[in-house]
């Protein structure tokens, strides 16, 4: 049974993700600072952990099988809690040092070159998380991980409709649904084209 990790696993995108693997019968646990703040949580295995504390990463990281799945979506919107930049540096540190493969990290629209495309009002409204995970995945992609970048639109509620597309290097808007991004994510990690590579997604 393949085993499937997922970093930021309490609440959004990140319980979204777990809710779709555990529907698949995978093997999931669910890593987060809080892993009580989602009753849902308490039906898998968890793991407490804070990631701007490099110790409890390398705690979690040690319990983690090295043909796991490996799946972040830790973020620090609206949040005291610097986790884009300073949490993925320690996990990716950390899952290289344990000889863990296969990652996928979720950050956003506007990362990277893709700055650019972001609108005044959102780079006003969320430019400094944005940048952050930029650094985030200049991180990882100096790494030894195989390793895949998805960057979603806005983020929102519902199952997957089959309606995301996957597209790379070219200016993209719009919204999707956090179940839609958990099967996308699923569709990416089976391949193995995928690794090394940056990609979109909207519906």
């Amino acid at each position: 049974m393949k085993k499937v990790f997922v970093f930021g696993a309490s609440s959004g995108l990140g319980a979204a993700i777990v809710d779709h693997f555990v529907g698949l019968d995978y093997a999931v646990t669910g890593v987060a600072r809080h892993p009580t703040h989602n009753p849902l949580l308490a039906n898998i295995s968890t793991i407490a952990c804070d990631a701007t504390n490099k110790v409890q990463v390398e705690e979690a990281v040690a319990q983690i099988a090295n043909d796991a799945w490996v799946i972040s979506t830790m973020g620090s919107f609206k949040s005291d809690n610097p986790v884009d930049y300073l949490g993925h540096r320690y996990l990716v540190d950390a899952l290289q040092a344990k000889g863990v493969k296969r990652f996928l990290l979720v950050t956003s629209l506007g990362c990277g070159k893709s700055w650019q495309y972001l609108s005044p009002q959102a780079k006003a409204m969320f430019g400094d998380s944005v940048r952050e995970k930029s650094l985030a995945e200049s991180w990882l992609q100096s790494s030894t991980l195989d390793y895949t970048i998805l960057r979603p639109g806005g983020l929102q509620d519902g199952p997957s409709n089959g309606q995301g597309v996957l597209s790379q290097d070219t200016e993209v808007h719009g919204s999707i649904s956090r179940g839609e991004v958990a099967h996308l994510i699923q569709r990416l990690l089976f391949s193995e084209t995928s690794i090394g590579q940056i990609y979109q997604c909207v519906e």
